[in-house]
């Protein structure tokens, strides 16, 4: 069902009962009006009868058979006339009178059965006689009919009206829904321009602005994806290359060279593992997988698997520090998140650090942040290249990495509501990572 019709089915339903309660309550008020207005007539009538006997002769004292025409009585078509004494005699009627007597005893409105066929009326005493009034019910129902089906007309045509128009004023208020739409159709595939819509409605300006923003999210992810793949490729074409090239070179020589080559080989397919993994998890952290398993770790359990996930052959050369008191709140973020971006950070320590040093891990909690201090004692970071620590596969001149692991790192740190920070001294390299703790 559109939108335009379901629309125009509720409002044309609200409209069609508050217009049909205001039209029954109208014709309702006007047919009391009506039948006020009849029995007004019978009363007047009466009266107008009993002015008139005053100026005719007087009325023989037994007059049954004696008959005034409607016209000597004055009397409104299709209402009936009856004199009658105190003693039930009737002295004169009209020529329209029923075959039976109308009942004068009781005074003012009553409703009786006259020949099988119901009948209003009103009776008047004045002096000796009383004066009967009626009109048949059928006749006074006939006539308030017609006056109401003369008033509901207007009624429906105004309601019919009313929803033509609102069919018409809905299908023209969601017109810039349909520019909208029509602005998207034209668009090429690969735009991901902001739309530019004049004279849109505020209510929907919006729609518009997240639509501007999800065409700026898509652009930011392709081009990720573009650099990521780019970047990839690159980086991959040189170990590919030097495996080739060693393989090559153990196929045409023996002994101690060719031991030398598969060695290399092996060297450089360990390092295009690495870089593999390490894409992967970039890609995942920047992507909108979810990590969560399930799985809750405190800084402590994080700090050892870390170390314990860390270069197999030189995990000993990491000294944890832990203070005397740390909290055992587990971290609120993905283990396997906070697990590697620690890892990352002490990879990097050990591979600036001379093989003879130490790569020092220390721990300090607070209420809802733990800190994680990784500090190296390599040759540094000269200021100039601390902003380019983050960027992938940026490398200085004596790294032997693939430039991702501190990608990764501020990857996480971004996702994960997380917070780096790097300072570079004369005898290496101290990084600061701060995580966020579950409220206990």
């Amino acid at each position: 069902m559109s939108l335009r019709l379901r629309l125009s089915l509720t409002l044309g339903a609200a409209f069609a009962l508050i217009w049909a309660l205001a039209a029954a309550w109208m014709l309702s008020d006007l047919r009391n009006q009506m039948m006020f207005s009849l029995d007004q007539r019978l009363v007047a009538s009466a009266r107008m009868v009993a002015g008139l006997l005053e100026q005719l002769p007087a009325i023989p004292s037994k007059g049954e058979g004696t008959h005034f025409s409607a016209e000597q009585l004055n009397i409104p078509g299709g209402m009936a006339c009856q004199v009658s004494s105190l003693r039930g005699e009737i002295l004169a009627r009209s020529h329209n009178n029923p075959e039976q007597a109308l009942e004068a005893q009781k005074m003012g409105f009553h409703d009786q059965m006259i020949d099988g066929a119901p009948w209003r009326s009103f009776t008047l005493a004045r002096g000796d006689v009383r004066i009967t009034t009626a009109d048949r019910v059928i006749e006074r129902e006939a006539l308030n009919m017609s006056i109401l089906l003369a008033a509901s007309v207007p009624v429906g045509v105004a309601l019919l009206g009313c929803l033509c128009l609102l069919w018409l004023g809905i299908g023209q208020g969601l017109a810039p829904l349909n520019r909208l739409r029509e602005a998207l159709m034209r668009r090429n595939a690969d735009s991901l321009e902001p739309l530019q819509l004049q004279s849109f409605p505020s209510e929907l300006k919006p729609l518009l602005e997240t639509q501007n923003q999800l065409f700026q999210r898509i652009g930011k992810t392709i081009e990720r994806e573009r650099r990521l793949t780019g970047d990839a490729a690159h980086e991959l074409r040189s170990p590919l290359t030097a495996i080739k090239t060693h393989l090559q070179v153990a196929r045409m020589t023996d002994g101690n060279a060719r031991d030398q080559s598969l060695a290399r080989a092996e060297e450089g397919a360990d390092r295009l593992h690495r870089t593999l993994e390490q894409l992967l998890l970039l890609a995942r952290v920047e992507g909108s997988l979810s990590f969560d398993d399930g799985v809750q770790c405190s800084a402590e359990q994080v700090a050892k698997l870390a170390i314990q996930d860390s270069a197999s052959d030189q995990r000993q050369r990491i000294r944890l520090h832990l203070p005397e008191r740390l909290s055992g709140a587990p971290l609120q973020m993905p283990a396997v998140l906070s697990i590697a971006a620690l890892r990352n950070l002490l990879d990097n320590g050990l591979r600036h650090t001379p093989t003879d040093g130490a790569v020092e891990l220390s721990l300090e909690t607070s209420a809802t942040h733990v800190r994680f201090v990784v500090r190296d004692h390599g040759p540094g970071i000269a200021p100039d290249d601390l902003q380019h620590l983050t960027q992938r596969f940026w490398r200085n001149g004596q790294s032997t990495g693939c430039g991702l692991g501190l990608a990764i790192v501020q990857a996480i740190v971004q996702r994960c509501a997380c917070t780096l920070h790097f300072d570079s001294r004369p005898d290496g390299l101290r990084v600061e990572l701060t995580m966020p703790l579950q409220p206990v």
